[in-house]
């Protein structure tokens, strides 16, 4: 619902050039309302003299395109591009051309609150991701610094400091570009302020550069992903060579651990690491998926001194003494997301996951339970383990053995979570040819009857129709939910493991040329 006073900001608005002529005479506290609208009526030019006349001491686009009282619907999830490209120009302008460089206010800009989300509702239909911020915000100022040195400006242009908060994505495509910036920050009135920085396809002497760099004393978030080779010694040389006071969630790469060729010297490493960690007192998520962590979890977690909300171990290789460590720790009570996915829960630990659940409901908003082994027979277990978790809001359980029948017996208890929003469920296994095997590999698991699906899934949605839960969105994405950082690198990242390949195979035609 739009108040009167959207209304008219929208009024003002749809003619660019009667709103731009006028903007001096708007009064300050109107600039947000007037803001919101041009970016829901993507009016870019609007845009862009909103922002180079900014009055107010702050710009939090998070808030500014958020929920509002004028008007409810929360557009900060529009990655618009012409519009976030619009915002970006018009602050490098704002430092270059406004006339009067004493008197201007703004001293904090904070792009952190754009939502990376999949279904664009822009009309350009072009969206600008994180990468791609990451890449004007340093190309803007390095602009900024070649205007100033080749324009006579007035001594106090120079005085200008604002704080430019962002998340930061560098890849090797990006890397020169950002780290001109980062070096540049101190002469530069827009000063980079990293809050999250995500590390993919980088050399791992680029990385441990480029992150001292981005200041991790204010970094909030870290993630090395896929591409970066970061494996445990190189993990603990980061730790002991830098502190993160701030840090409140890490990611880290697939194999980053892996025990099953652990030394005596390996061990040292690994309690180090997790005193290290300990240190980090904000450190409440955390990311191990793809490690081989067996019997070593409690070593690693234990010294935390601030309970997970966050905990991914998805395909860790868990054994029973892992889990009870779970079940039975401070984490267990705080955990709000979950991630055991490729663990055989049902078969392997199930009192521990019981366990583990039970004191995880009150606070538990997601789980994730891919490729378990959740079968038929252990659907009613399931349901007793989940009915706790009341403010469940999200649950995926892709990759699992079960029939249609099992499907519908599951949604039907679904529908009694009050704040459930998103399931993904697998194909169901009576779609699939009789010899199937779990976990389905890539090549067949496009091959099912895709008309019998569509008739199952339909059924499963009328299912929540009757429940009245049309809130609940159920979808089955067969190679997993949607990451806005891989499909907007996709290529580069393609281009890169194309060429690893080609390495591989150079290095083993070369070996074998020797041997024969």
């Amino acid at each position: 619902m739009k108040s009167l006073q959207f209304l008219s900001a929208e009024a003002f608005v749809s003619d660019a050039e009667f709103a731009r002529k006028n903007l001096g005479s708007v009064a300050h506290n109107l600039f947000p309302l007037l803001f919101k609208a041009s970016y829901l009526l993507e009016r870019k030019e609007v845009i862009h003299d909103l922002v180079e006349t900014w009055p107010l001491s702050d710009f939090n686009i998070g808030k500014l395109l958020g929920t509002t009282v004028d008007y409810q619907e929360d557009l900060s999830h529009r990655r618009c591009s012409e519009c976030l490209e619009s915002c970006l120009t018009g602050l490098r302008d704002y430092v270059l051309n406004h006339p009067s460089p004493c008197v201007k206010r703004l001293k904090v800009v904070d792009l952190t609150g754009i939502k990376d989300v999949e279904v664009q509702l822009c009309e350009c239909k072009k969206t600008m991701g994180r990468w791609a911020r990451t890449k004007l915000v340093s190309k803007l100022c390095l602009e900024v610094l070649v205007h100033l040195q080749q324009m006579q400006c007035k001594p106090c242009t120079f005085e200008i400091s604002i704080d430019l908060l962002i998340d930061l994505f560098v890849t090797e495509r990006n890397y020169e570009l950002v780290v001109q910036a980062l070096l540049q920050k101190r002469y530069c009135p827009l000063k980079i302020c990293c809050v999250a920085f995500r590390a993919d396809n980088l050399a791992l002497q680029k990385f441990f550069y480029i992150i001292k760099l981005a200041d991790p004393s204010s970094l909030r978030k870290l993630e090395v992903v896929h591409n970066v080779r970061l494996e445990m010694e190189h993990l603990e040389i980061l730790f002991n060579s830098i502190h993160f006071p701030l840090l409140m969630s890490l990611t880290l790469p697939a194999r980053t651990f892996n025990v099953r060729r652990f030394t005596a010297a390996d061990e040292l490493m690994l309690t180090t690491i997790g005193e290290k960690m300990g240190e980090m007192t904000q450190l409440t998520e955390l990311s191990l998926a793809f490690s081989i962590l067996t019997g070593r979890i409690q070593k690693l977690l234990s010294p935390l001194k601030t309970p997970l909300k966050m905990l991914d171990v998805s395909n860790c290789s868990l054994n029973h003494d892992d889990m009870v460590y779970l079940a039975n720790s401070i984490h267990s009570y705080h955990l709000e997301a979950l991630d055991l996915s490729g663990h055989y829960i049902p078969e392997l630990y199930p009192s521990t996951f019981f366990k583990l659940l039970s004191h995880s409901s009150p606070v538990l908003r997601s789980l994730i339970l891919e490729d378990c082994n959740i079968q038929d027979t252990h659907v009613n277990m399931l349901i007793v383990a989940l009915s706790s978790c009341q403010k469940l809001q999200e649950f995926k359980f892709l990759g699992n053995p079960l029939s249609s029948q099992a499907l519908k017996h599951l949604f039907t208890f679904l529908c009694e979570l009050p704040e459930l929003k998103n399931v993904e469920f697998p194909v169901p296994k009576d779609c699939y040819p009789l010899d199937i095997t779990y976990p389905i590999d890539d090549a067949r698991l496009c091959k099912f009857d895709h008309q019998k699906y569509d008739s199952i899934a339909e059924e499963l949605k009328f299912i929540l129709l009757q429940a009245n839960r049309e809130d609940v969105k159920a979808s089955t994405p067969l190679f997993g939910s949607y990451d806005a950082a891989v499909q907007e690198t996709n290529d580069e990242l393609g281009a890169y493991l194309i060429k690893s390949f080609k390495e591989t195979l150079e290095k083993l035609t070369t070996s074998l040329s020797k041997m024969s």
